[in-house]
């Protein structure tokens, strides 16, 4: 087992140089203006399933709403569905109308286009900054700070070298450590070969996107949290069964966030991840990212189609 990355790990209290900004500002959400209310994005990073990741179309989605917005007024909220299965060929194109401008409140409505059709729409209503003394927040869960965790490759690697693993499961595994998705994660008590068997559908990792945001737009950090909130998510809701079935199809239909206060998508944030319910082939799943001093950010909801096979085998690794 190799020892953690804590030396490695950049500290939050000192920011990188401009040149070492996240891909994520500079490439993944950095969306092309063909005309008003109408913009492109291209991809970056395209997972193992051959489709658009579904974290990178909410990001860009929101990203063009608000473009449209005036800087006075922040998402606290976004609902959005996916339609079609995206095609990582070609790229994306998005429309927005302007439902609504208001004095405190404003509605956009975004429609992503690819071969003529919608393959997502997104509804996100925009807030002036409104204080109240109406406050109150769960608490963060007690866990060990991400300086002492362990890279998300790292049990992946225990996993390939422990020969009771079945190789059909290797290939999968090789597959997940070989992405090179553009952020970072550490898991809260990674699951021994065995623990993965049977586990509550219940999971927590450190998140942060990789290289620097900086403080500047919020709205920026706002679209990188909608991205990253779509990453492992879903897969949640197949923790207790994933080694009795073999999953044929894990596809999104919604997803909501409400964005509580101002955070850093670029520092560590506590992801808190449960399934309450599954069946009927779809899975629900709930999130809520952290900010390290045990603020609540963000809080998130989404549901998707989870198609498996019952194993004819009764092992289950």
């Amino acid at each position: 087992m190799s020892s953690p990355q804590a030396l490695e790990d950049r500290q939050e209290g000192d920011d990188p140089p401009g040149d070492l900004r996240s891909v994520l500002v500079t490439s993944v959400l950095n969306l092309e203006s063909l005309d008003e209310d109408l913009f492109r994005g291209r991809h970056y990073w395209v997972p193992i399933t051959q489709r658009l990741f579904g974290g990178q179309i909410v990001g860009q989605a929101l990203v063009a709403a608000a473009k449209s917005v005036t800087e006075d007024f922040h998402v606290h909220s976004l609902h959005c569905y996916f339609v079609r299965a995206g095609d990582p060929k070609v790229p994306v194109l998005y429309q927005v109308e302007r439902t609504r401008t208001g004095a405190s409140f404003s509605v956009r409505s975004v429609k992503a286009v690819q071969h003529g059709r919608p393959i997502f729409i997104l509804q996100a209503s925009f807030q002036q900054i409104q204080p109240s003394p109406l406050q109150h927040q769960f608490s963060m869960p007690a866990v060990p700070p991400p300086e002492e965790l362990f890279d998300h490759r790292t049990p992946i690697d225990q996993y390939l070298r422990d020969p009771n693993l079945y190789k059909k499961y290797q290939v999968g595994l090789n597959r997940t450590a070989a992405q090179e998705v553009p952020i970072e994660i550490k898991v809260i008590n990674p699951p021994t070969l065995s623990q993965l068997q049977r586990q509550e559908p219940k999971q927590m990792f450190w998140v942060r996107a990789q290289g620097y945001i900086g403080e500047g737009d919020m709205k920026m950090h706002c679209c990188v949290a909608a991205y990253i909130s779509d990453y492992a998510f879903l897969g949640t809701a197949l923790l207790p069964d994933q080694w009795q079935h073999e999953v044929l199809s894990v596809t999104s239909l919604d997803h909501s966030m409400w964005f509580h206060t101002p955070f850093r998508a670029d520092h560590w944030m506590l992801y808190e991840c449960e399934s309450p319910w599954a069946g009927g082939s779809r899975g629900l799943v709930h999130g809520r990212l952290w900010r390290r001093d045990g603020v609540l950010a963000v809080t998130c909801v989404q549901e998707g189609v989870i198609r498996v096979k019952p194993q004819k085998s009764k092992s289950k690794l």
